[in-house]
């Protein structure tokens, strides 16, 4: 099997002066490269959208088939029977 070499992409980003010193700042803190720091803010950012869709997806579910309201009676019942008799 050969692997296969992935050549990267290079980006260019305009950013204002003021930015791109916090940006460095930042970068100097955690003792990475501009280009690393830039990388990992952007996965980041990525991970927070597929998170923010897996709860769109989420809540859709749970409004299209929303909980039986009899179900929350039973177990908050259930609880109410069982909660007074633990060792707090």
């Amino acid at each position: 099997m050969r692997l296969k070499i992935v050549k990267p992409k290079i980006v260019q980003v305009p950013v204002d002066a003021a930015f791109l010193e916090r940006i460095d700042t930042g970068a100097a803190i955690v003792k990475e490269s501009r280009a690393q720091f830039v990388r990992e803010a952007c996965e980041l950012r990525l991970k927070r959208l597929k998170n923010l869709e897996a709860e769109r997806r989420y809540r859709a579910g749970y409004e299209s088939v929303p909980d039986d309201p009899a179900w929350a009676q039973m177990s908050s019942a259930a609880l109410a029977d069982q909660l007074p008799e633990e060792d707090w």
